[in-house]
């Protein structure tokens, strides 16, 4: 296959999210201080961006990637390289700072300390991106987006469904804004 049809920057990212996931299994305390929460507010400045690969557990991990490989690469072969990285780096980070508003309320409003991990946020921003762009899929990629946002928590998972719908919809505008 031709080197600029391989999604490479795709395969980086999932490769980064799972080293990082290793480190985070020898360094437990690691999800702390890269996790998205309060101590965002005394100078942990990089946790909108650390937040986007660090996991909860293996089973986190693995579906994130599978995601990620999903629409990622799509997007990728789609709008390149550089579209991608932009989109998931930027709008993930964007995503992070308005979960970081629920993840304040809720610690202020409720002393409830919240601590969100995972790329599920910045993968948001790739499907909602391409719902906003695919009207023939749009119906099934939101139904997709309230299922995992909504549905674990039936079970008794805590989901950061606040960062799905988030990203989502920082995706969807994105795919407004950029043409």
């Amino acid at each position: 296959m031709n080197f600029y049809k391989q999604p490479y920057a795709t395969y980086c990212v999932i490769a980064s999210c799972s080293v990082f996931y290793l480190f985070q299994s020898i360094y437990p305390m690691l999800s702390a201080y890269s996790g998205l929460n309060m101590a965002f507010m005394e100078g942990f400045f990089w946790q909108p961006l650390s937040t986007m690969f660090t996991h909860g557990h293996i089973t986190h991990l693995f579906m994130n990637m599978v995601v990620l490989f999903q629409f990622g690469t799509v997007i990728e072969y789609a709008r390149g390289r550089g579209f991608f990285l932009k989109l998931y780096f930027i709008g993930g980070i964007i995503t992070s700072l308005l979960s970081f508003v629920y993840v304040y309320i809720a610690y202020e409003q409720f002393n409830e300390f919240i601590n969100v991990v995972g790329a599920s946020g910045a993968i948001c921003v790739l499907i909602g991106w391409i719902a906003q762009k695919d009207s023939f899929n749009r119906k099934g990629l939101i139904i997709a987006i309230l299922f995992i946002s909504f549905l674990p928590m039936l079970i008794g998972l805590r989901v950061a469904w606040y960062a799905h719908l988030i990203g989502f919809g920082v995706g969807w505008a994105a795919g407004k804004l950029l043409k």
